[in-house]
């Protein structure tokens, strides 16, 4: 499942290449995937894109006049192709097709995609893809005036970002407070800080030194505070490793650099004890039973 350092790729790439574009073209070969009408898919034709941007675990599209939510979900991956010759992936069951962009990317740009190789050139015709071969991420269509349920989305449902630079170790604190039950079940909550997923919560609690199911109520306010830390850095290194290694293949997910996760049986690269792994729900949990408390 895409979770933060992956979305946070995503959105940055295609914001520097997508954005001050207009829309050619639109299709959508599994229409269970939109939510929305075809009138209301192909009103995107014409509109500029204004904005590419992450929140949670979310990528929302914003044009001049409507708006795209696209909620990936387990199985799905979005593509950036440079022309429509480019050969679409298997299962690709959405395509929007760009035109031409005055200038290059925009001023608001990242740092890190300043002169890329892999950013369209401002006369391509680049196409945003969506695969997923179980049609279980969803795209929501958005227009001006129209009142749609974004499951997952609304102001209540989603906490501060797990990066952003106002989740102060203050808020952090106050926050934590407020929730109950499981580390894992606490870092995956949306409610509590928003884009952490199944692997990364493993991450930040090998990195945290404590056990994905121990509660809440026990930790002490050191170890708290060493959670809010691993938070911080272990979602940052992704970030780093993946601006590395996931352009220009946008639709590949990058794993293997991962300390515990999915790698039951191995050696932990901590103590050199083995790593623990457990599955319930269909939902893997790795850990290090003995350096992790």
């Amino acid at each position: 499942m895409p979770e933060l350092p992956d979305l946070a790729i995503l959105a940055d790439a295609f914001h520097a290449g997508l954005t001050g574009r207009p829309v050619l073209a639109v299709e959508a070969p599994g229409p269970l995937t939109v939510r929305g009408t075809p009138a209301e898919l192909q009103a995107f034709v014409g509109q500029r894109l204004e904005r590419f941007y992450r929140r949670g675990k979310f990528l929302w599209l914003e044009f001049d006049r409507d708006r795209i939510a696209v909620n990936a979900m387990l199985t799905g991956r979005l593509q950036l192709a440079a022309s429509p010759t480019v050969k679409k992936p298997q299962k690709t069951i959405f395509v929007m097709r760009f035109g031409a962009r005055d200038g290059g990317a925009p001023a608001d740009s990242a740092a890190w995609t300043s002169g890329a190789a892999w950013i369209p050139a401002p006369d391509a015709t680049p196409e945003l893809r969506y695969r997923d071969p179980t049609q279980m991420g969803k795209i929501y269509l958005l227009p001006r005036g129209v009142e749609r349920l974004v499951p997952g989305a609304g102001p209540d449902e989603v906490g501060p970002d797990a990066d952003d630079p106002e989740l102060s170790l203050e808020v952090w604190r106050a926050r934590i407070r407020r929730h109950p039950g499981e580390l894992k079940y606490l870092l995956r909550n949306q409610k509590f800080v928003a884009g952490i997923g199944n692997a990364y919560s493993d991450e930040i609690l090998h990195a945290a030194r404590l056990q994905p199911f121990r509660k809440r109520g026990t930790l002490a306010p050191e170890e708290a505070d060493e959670l809010y830390a691993a938070v911080r850095t272990t979602l940052a290194n992704a970030v780093t490793v993946l601006r590395d290694r996931v352009p220009p293949t946008f639709e590949t997910e990058v794993r293997d650099f991962l300390a515990v996760h999915n790698r039951g049986g191995e050696a932990c690269p901590r103590c050199g004890q083995r790593i623990t792994q457990t599955e319930a729900g269909g939902f893997v949990t790795s850990y290090c039973r003995h350096c992790q408390r």
